[in-house]
């Protein structure tokens, strides 16, 4: 068992650290409406690293189900609730982000998920190796104030659930004070 991360010192017998290259995609947490300023964060990080993006949406609204036949398929949390159009959610999403990514050097790509947001991102981060998970904060307002008092902060929920670095891109305008 030789992990190349880890060097033993002859002198000590300690094993001393050795870092290794990153080469798992970077992982963007996106929501409809979101500045790009996370978008654009996240692909400064991935081109930096030389790894893909991969851009993912999670629909509250659904939740992962396993199909007897062994793949998942996102279900209706309530069926004969009010019909949100996800997959127009999901292709404005793609598209706003195509708009910023395409011709750029990035390799990206976009994905839909379903369930609660940190468990969704999480598991994905986990099948894609990622190296690092990319969210934004909420602008501030009443209605963003009382949806995290009842659901919480996804950027907290994944610190505290998963093993991968969380890069938190701020949203809110940031106003120096004068003569700092």
């Amino acid at each position: 068992m030789n992990d190349p991360s880890k060097e033993t010192r002859p002198s000590t017998g300690a094993i001393a650290y050795v870092p290794r290259k990153i080469t798992g995609p970077v992982l963007m947490g996106v929501i409809p409406g979101q500045p790009l300023a996370v978008a654009h964060r996240a692909a400064e990080l991935a081109y930096s690293l030389n790894v893909k993006l991969i851009c993912a949406y999670v629909d509250v609204t659904t939740y992962p189900a396993k199909e007897p036949d062994g793949r998942t398929e996102a279900r209706p949390i309530d069926p004969d609730g009010i019909d949100d159009d996800i997959e127009g959610i999901s292709a404005d999403i793609k598209e706003r982000l195509r708009d910023a990514l395409d011709g750029t050097p990035i390799r990206w790509s976009f994905v839909t998920l379903a369930g609660e947001p940190a468990r969704a991102l999480g598991r994905l981060a986990e099948s894609t190796n990622a190296s690092v998970i990319v969210v934004g904060t909420r602008e501030r307002g009443l209605g963003a104030r009382f949806e995290e008092l009842l659901v919480g902060s996804v950027a907290v929920h994944l610190t505290h659930r998963q093993h991968r670095p969380v890069l938190v891109v701020p949203l809110a305008k940031h106003h120096p004070k004068e003569g700092h």
